[in-house]
């Protein structure tokens, strides 16, 4: 399938319907198509890490991308909002562009209800159930829940059957810090190995269920416990992609000080800093438990849209229309058991 026509999407602070330039485009439709289809062990190295790895050090680490007018040209065709940067004077390359730190406190306000589920990054968005009967239920379209967990994680699967999730693309012109989108106590912490397949949405329509392929992190949090958000059980999943060969663990309690490594059994705070993605594009999945949570109404109006030309929506044959959203924002609010 040629997907050559625009990508739009909602902006959520404006409405505004507007059309996402897709970095690298042409090049990431020919290895998914004819690479893919008529060489595929050329495809399966160039979507390994060694390829991930060497694009990244190219895109980023390479001695001429640490020119000031490199950096400044960056910023201006992204679009970047340098203001928010925190200490900007001590970008030099862009690899540290990518990994900029921002002023959230101020630059990324959240609301302090203590129900609310937030967020976890500056992304596009699309919310889905894994409920059959739903409206927005969609078979193995992005992910399969069982490969998407590790399939030897079988408690966690059940804890996660019929509920909701939330798939957050990043793209690079994105903060790339992922933050808390809840309060509650790790359970469990583990990395699943996979590949590095691209987050542009031909790559994603082309390849079946490409999250729960790609190298990706888990983190489970209980949220009823005391002070926690009250969504039940939580599963952030943060996922690699082309060019992101790592994702950094450093939860800080106070804007980015003393950062740490994740550690079962611990308390952790929503709208925190919790890791950093390498360079790239990059998504982060939420799975809510069954009669748990519920999603903000506009984030479900706006993936059903017919006027937004949408390369999922074309791609799956359904209404799919992503969400421009910032980094501790509302999705949605955690639902108390007893309130079904």
């Amino acid at each position: 399938m040629d997907l050559c026509y625009p990508h739009q999407y909602i902006e959520r602070r404006s409405g505004e319907i507007k059309t996402e330039k897709l970095l690298g485009d042409r090049m990431v439709r020919m290895l998914y198509s004819r690479i893919r289809e008529n060489a595929s062990f050329l495809f399966k190295s160039l979507t390994g890490s060694l390829a991930s790895d060497l694009l990244a050090c190219f895109n980023y680490d390479f001695p001429l991308n640490h020119r000031p007018e490199k950096i400044q040209r960056i910023i201006r065709d992204l679009g970047l909002n340098m203001d928010e940067a925190l200490e900007p004077e001590t970008i030099r390359s862009v690899r540290q562009l990518f990994e900029r730190k921002i002023t959230y406190w101020t630059a990324r306000p959240m609301h302090h209800s203590p129900h609310q589920v937030v967020s976890p990054c500056d992304s596009r968005m699309i919310p889905g159930s894994l409920d059959h009967g739903a409206t927005f239920f969609i078979k193995d379209k992005f992910f399969d829940v069982q490969d998407l967990l590790g399939r030897e994680n079988q408690h966690w699967i059940t804890a996660f059957e019929e509920g909701h999730y939330a798939i957050f693309r990043l793209t690079p012109d994105k903060y790339h810090y992922n933050h808390m989108p809840v309060t509650g106590t790790v359970m469990d912490f583990y990395g699943v190995r996979g590949v590095y397949h691209s987050c542009n949405p031909s790559a994603v329509i082309e390849v079946a269920t490409p999250y729960s392929k790609n190298k990706r992190v888990v983190t489970i949090i209980d949220t009823d416990v005391p002070g926690g958000t009250g969504a039940g059980l939580v599963a952030m999943i943060e996922i690699v992609a082309l060019m992101i060969g790592d994702i950094v663990q450093q939860y800080s309690d106070v804007a980015y000080d003393s950062p740490r490594e994740i550690r079962i059994g611990e308390t952790l705070r929503k709208g925190q800093p919790k890791s950093l993605f390498r360079p790239g594009s990059s998504t982060v999945v939420l799975l809510f438990q069954k009669n748990r949570f519920t999603f903000s109404p506009d984030l479900l109006e706006n993936v059903a849209r017919h006027d937004v030309t949408s390369r999922f929506t074309k791609g799956f044959g359904q209404p799919l229309v992503e969400t421009d959203l910032c980094v501790r924002c509302d999705i949605g609010k955690g639902i108390k058991p007893d309130a079904n």
